[in-house]
């Protein structure tokens, strides 16, 4: 008997449970199952049935023998169900695999509890459908598998967990919603992510970059302006804040005509009045960004700056400043390599603004300017100037034309001149430019930065202004990780509301890696577990693990407590991790 048990354990049965009790026999149906975990078979109850005595008191004459019927009942229909599951052909609505990976990004954007305030705000939009809902799974989706919205609503909504039930037609109408309610939307995130995290504001990093569109027209958003990747299409500007810990604070979308310098006037002022943000914050750019209009508007609202500016560009005195090797201080590695060097000095350095009446005027501002010069970016910025100079050589030679020098134009000079050498309306005469060519050389490596905090030291100026490169990676996984660019929507709203999906999406992660995982990850590794983490369903309770094993999820199954690494997984604990909460 106890052999039969065993074998009908290893297929799922059901059997009777005879229990010798004070009281007499207790009768209940068992079930069987393997538990994978712990890797043998268990039992647990399945109906407790009562007495015998009891039983046939309650109009049962052979309790045992009519419980056995139903057992022999259960376990013919559990054999039907095996046998179809055996069968079972694909599915032509519904894919066995499932995206699990977002579920950190689910866990924070819950957590936040943003949900009861954007279902105030859409009351009176009309909308059958949850906002939310439909925001959550837009980030999620862009997150796993970005591509575009259809193929979004098609393809990779039905892989997530979680089940969403609106059209596709109420995915575009609540895009356009968002684009249009971008502003309060970013600002209901922080109102509540200040609730959970510290937002350091004490200091905000801005820059802009566009995104564009392989269009013919241009329309009101979409405009040709100076592109970041060089072409001739019509752009879109996004200018991103970050605080102090480079999480973001703010994005702007602007047409892409517009110049970016008055963007982070408008970002930093709206967001101030937006999130109540009193003190100071120190705004740190780069030279793009560097004009007297931004110096002085930060100074006038009682902040300060910390931007960077092109040493080609200076006077012939802070020139002569700049290369004297005098004052300077190395920077070392542990080894004792130089890092950089370094000097600061403090002074009233004029800039020209216009006054009210749109005349220029000239203004003497105190601030103090910080020239390092690194080793390694003199080597790199040599190698360039090198071969710049090669190329202008080659084409000069060949007799080229001006259109084909490109930006190696710099080092050459373009002059009209007969055949006797004479200047004359006729003939293009190209000779190299050396006083160009010997002074970048000479500048190879520098870089300056200019600041209204006096009384920070140079190399604390030097490491916030360095901090840039985490603004430079949010838009790095904006256009990489999360194939930003949004190549089939047409509407002004509905491509702001893509870029809001993008920028939360970004928010959510830096959350994670930040605040939550302290910054102890890289952004690939985040990424590879966020949109690698799967498994397919094997049975109506049952999956199976499609991830490879790493590092990560080893460590990160540990925080979390969850089984990340195991090969089987429940329907219970796949709940267990779309709820978990850090």
């Amino acid at each position: 008997c106890y052999g039969v048990i065993i074998k009908r354990v290893v297929f799922m049965a059901y059997f009777l449970k005879k229990s010798k009790l004070k009281k007499g026999i207790y009768l209940q149906i068992y079930e069987s199952f393997y538990d994978a975990e712990r890797g043998h078979t268990a039992h647990k109850s399945y109906k407790a049935l009562g007495y015998i005595d009891d039983l046939i008191r309650s109009g049962v004459q052979d309790p045992v023998a009519f419980y056995k019927q139903e057992v022999y009942e259960l376990n013919r229909q559990r054999s039907e169900v095996l046998k179809q599951e055996k069968n079972k052909q694909i599915s032509e609505d519904e894919t066995p695999e499932k995206m699990l990976g977002y579920f950190p990004i689910k866990s924070i954007n819950d957590s936040l509890g943003v949900k009861k305030y954007i279902d105030l705000m859409q009351t009176v939009s009309g909308f059958h459908f949850s906002v939310f809902s439909l925001i959550s799974a837009l980030v999620y989706a862009r997150i796993v598998q970005p591509c575009s919205k259809r193929k979004t609503f098609d393809e990779v909504l039905p892989k997530l967990f979680d089940k969403y039930d609106f059209s596709l037609k109420q995915v575009y109408d609540g895009l356009e919603y968002i684009g249009c309610e971008y502003e309060k939307i970013i600002e209901i995130y922080n109102h509540q992510i200040r609730n959970f995290f510290d937002y350091s504001t004490s200091r905000t990093y801005f820059d802009c970059t566009n995104f564009f569109f392989e269009i013919d027209r241009e329309d009101g958003l979409r405009r040709k302006g100076p592109s970041k990747e060089n072409r001739h299409d019509p752009i879109v500007g996004m200018g991103l804040l970050l605080d102090a810990d480079q999480v973001p604070v703010g994005m702007k979308i602007y047409p892409g005509n517009e110049s970016e310098k008055p963007v982070i006037r408008d970002l930093i002022h709206g967001l101030k009045q937006r999130s109540s943000i009193s003190g100071k914050t120190i705004q740190v750019a780069d030279k793009g960004l560097n004009c007297a209009e931004n110096i002085v508007s930060a100074l006038k609202a009682g902040d300060g700056y910390i931007f960077s500016k092109s040493v080609k560009q200076l006077p012939e005195t802070e020139k002569t400043w700049v290369l004297l090797k005098n004052d300077y201080r190395d920077v070392k590695d542990r080894n004792g390599n130089t890092l950089y060097r370094i000097k600061e000095c403090i002074d009233d350095f004029p800039y020209q603004i216009m006054d009210k009446n749109g005349r220029k005027k000239t203004v003497k501002l105190k601030e103090k300017r910080v020239v390092a010069f690194t080793p390694k970016l003199a080597e790199k910025q040599i190698f360039e100037i090198k071969k710049q100079v090669e190329k202008a050589k080659n084409l000069k030679a060949s007799q080229a034309k001006k259109s084909e020098y490109g930006d190696s134009s710099k080092y050459v000079t373009f002059t009209a001149a007969d055949k006797k050498g004479e200047k004359t309306d006729g003939k293009i005469k190209v000779e190299m430019n050396e006083d160009k060519i010997e002074g970048d050389m000479e500048l190879a490596g520098y870089n300056m930065i200019v600041t209204s905090e006096i009384n920070m030291a140079d190399s604390e100026i030097y490491s916030t202004y360095h901090n840039l490169w985490r603004i430079e990676e949010s838009f790095k996984i904006m256009k990489s990780q999360l194939d930003a660019r949004p190549v089939f929507l047409q509407k002004e709203n509905t491509i702001t509301g893509h870029f809001l999906i993008c920028y939360l999406s970004v928010l959510l992660t830096r959350l994670l890696q930040i605040k939550i995982l302290k910054s102890r990850y890289c952004t690939e590794e985040i990424f590879d577990f966020l949109k690698h983490f799967k498994a397919a369903k094997i049975s109506e309770k049952k999956y199976i693990n499609l991830t490879k094993n790493t590092s990560f999820i080893k460590e990160f199954s540990a925080l979390t407590n969850l089984p990340l690494t195991s090969y089987f997984l429940s329907d219970s604990q796949l709940k267990k991790m779309l709820n978990y909460r850090f």
